[in-house]
């Protein structure tokens, strides 16, 4: 079957038909590149168990947290990482509320002797 050399979509500035087009659902959102580079969680496996690890950036880093790997202050201000047990006894809902935040190189250098 030949291939129609008609475009599929409206060229831009026009309105077409469709639900898409005319605004009912008005312009995109800005897009925050903040959130987007450290808003998702990733998974990793070490021998002290399985972790989500999230990476807060600095202009989102707004509170002082304890360190658990050095004892001493993540200051507002400095990137630094969210950490929870993914597979807690009690489940990923309390491993979640037991979350800590830690200095990104305490995170990497830390012994497996945390719990």
């Amino acid at each position: 079957m030949p291939r129609s050399n008609r475009p599929r979509r409206a060229p831009s500035g026009k309105a077409g038909s469709g639900a898409r087009a005319g605004g009912k659902h008005g312009p995109p959102p800005e897009l925050d590149l903040e959130r987007a580079r450290s808003g998702f969680a990733r998974r990793e496996s070490a021998p002290d168990g399985e972790w989500m690890v999230r990476s807060m950036t600095a202009s989102r880093a707004e509170k002082t947290y304890i360190c658990p790997g050095c004892s001493t202050a993540v200051l507002p201000g400095i990137a630094h990482l969210v950490v929870w047990a993914e597979d807690h006894i009690y489940g990923a809902a309390a491993g979640l509320a037991e979350r800590r935040h830690w200095h990104t190189n305490c995170w990497t250098s830390r012994t497996y002797r945390y719990r």
